[in-house]
């Protein structure tokens, strides 16, 4: 993973709550076993009709939103099962930071597991941030160092974990990890 200090980017709006993991990333797309071209499925039923057309009213089909890097949703994204494709899906499409009310448990500590920052705001952070994305081509810049969420107007903090913010800062996975401690594990196995 790269390591996450700070980032810019621009803002899409999926003004839906309680998202769930099969909406994300569609069961039929499950089959594949690397991490990589899950983008392309991602909210496929919502982005495509059944010939595999763009559905033009969806907002991620929509061309101000092209290149967005920033997803802002309403409460309970991510419930449903607990598939890792999902996030996958958000990362491989090329969101970094989704910002929203709640996130389902497992489904929050899998995008932090694999390098996306989720973070969590009050309702009316959510809505005010929804509205300007609605409105006009909306950048953001996310601080993680600082833990705040900045616009040319707006200023909001926001909490994390420390644990999960020092894996973030640092690009690492729980692999990683106890990569980094090779040489203890070695001489802990040595004495056994």
């Amino acid at each position: 993973m790269e390591p996450f200090k700070k980032h810019r980017g621009l803002v899409c709006p999926l003004d839906r709550r309680n998202v769930d993991t099969d909406q994300i990333i569609p069961k039929q797309f499950l089959k594949r076993i690397e991490r990589q071209g899950f983008g392309e499925c991602l909210f496929y039923h919502w982005r495509f009709d059944d010939e595999g057309h763009k559905k033009q009213d969806f907002v991620l089909n929509k061309e101000k939103y092209e290149g967005a890097s920033i997803l802002i949703a309403g409460e309970n994204f991510g419930c449903g099962s607990s598939r890792e494709h999902a996030p996958w899906a958000l990362g491989d499409y090329g969101f970094k930071v989704i910002i929203a009310p709640s996130f389902a448990d497992i489904f929050y500590n899998n995008c932090q597991k694999n390098g996306l920052l989720l973070i969590k705001l009050d309702e009316e952070n959510v809505k005010l941030l929804m509205q300007k994305a609605q409105q006009e081509s909306f950048y953001l810049d996310v601080d993680l160092v600082n833990q705040v969420v900045v616009s040319d107007t707006l200023s909001i903090p926001f909490d994390i974990d420390a644990y999960q913010k020092k894996m973030l800062l640092e690009g690492l996975d729980e692999i990683a990890v106890t990569l980094k401690l090779e040489d203890e594990i070695r001489a802990y196995e040595q004495t056994r």
